[in-house]
């Protein structure tokens, strides 16, 4: 638990004589003609002076879950429901919710919850319809976890606040619990239910890695001269960056860079993360004001 107030260069939820940084979230309705996606609609659905941040996509992409911390300082999660356009607080409590992602079962949620203590979990809230949590279960046993995400129903990557910073990864069948590398960008998603996608970070670029856990051997993918952190694995296109106001995709055909969407014509200053539905209808973007 000593490091656990590292969270502060992550989250900036415990900054004290600081302002918290302004942050938006944007979505943006795409449209395919011809192969060819392009933006139809674009909305801030925030839209307030404060911090606003982390979306996620729900499974039937009806919602977008976020954090939002409001005049009280508190972080909590809350959902934009795109198509009533109202926005619901899911959580009020004394503990501060980050990253939520929905479950398979689509009545719970899990986050990285920072507890009275200043530990830092991953936690498990499952919630009735009336959108009021029920039930809190802590998922594994490790704290000062920054970032997580599942590989499958079994195993779990995280990000450790270690110094330095690591990536690991928990498996619940086996208990076992290990080491995958150091400086690890807040990027990692995975492929397929046995392959990562994950990023080490050094001053100038950052290098992309495939985990393989069935052969447990990790290859290089490619590599981009800036420390930009924020990617995502998208089903059709691969691996996605952001860089500035552009999202960017890897060819590995052509082992090159290749403009996905220029998002300088919307107003945004700088994205810092975005995300996409399953059905590939909408693009959500962290615009840092």
């Amino acid at each position: 638990m000593k490091y656990t107030l590292l969270i502060i260069n992550l989250f900036i939820c415990f900054i004290v004589k600081a302002q918290l940084p302004n942050t938006d979230i944007w979505l943006f309705k795409l449209q395919t003609k011809k192969q060819v996606i392009s933006i139809k609609l674009s909305k801030n659905i925030t839209n307030r002076n404060g911090y606003d941040n982390q979306p996620c996509f729900s499974a039937n992409s009806k919602k977008i879950y976020f954090v939002s911390i409001k005049e009280d300082k508190q972080a909590d999660i809350y959902y934009y429901d795109l198509g009533s356009k109202k926005t619901i607080q899911l959580t009020k409590t004394p503990e501060s919710e980050y990253s939520p992602t929905e479950m398979l079962d689509k009545k719970s949620i899990t986050c990285v919850t920072v507890l009275k203590d200043s530990s830092q979990v991953i936690q498990q809230l499952t919630y009735n319809k009336n959108d009021l949590i029920c039930k809190t279960t802590q998922i594994i046993n490790a704290d000062s976890v920054g970032y997580f995400t599942f590989l499958n129903a079994d195993t779990i990557i995280y990000y450790k606040l270690t110094q330095p910073h690591s990536l690991r990864y928990y498996c619940s069948s086996t208990s076992e619990d290990k080491w995958l590398g150091y400086q690890p960008i807040r990027g990692f998603k995975a492929i397929n239910r046995h392959t990562l996608i994950y990023g080490l970070k050094d001053t100038a670029k950052v290098t992309f890695y495939k985990y393989d856990f069935i052969l447990h051997k990790s290859e290089k993918y490619c590599d981009y001269n800036s420390t930009n952190e924020d990617i995502i694995w998208h089903p059709q296109w691969g691996l996605l960056k952001s860089e500035g106001l552009k999202i960017l995709r890897f060819d590995a055909t052509k082992n090159e860079w290749q403009l996905l969407f220029d998002l300088s014509t919307y107003g945004l200053k700088k994205i810092t993360r975005f995300n996409f539905d399953l059905k590939n209808n909408y693009l959500t973007v962290v615009d840092n004001l």
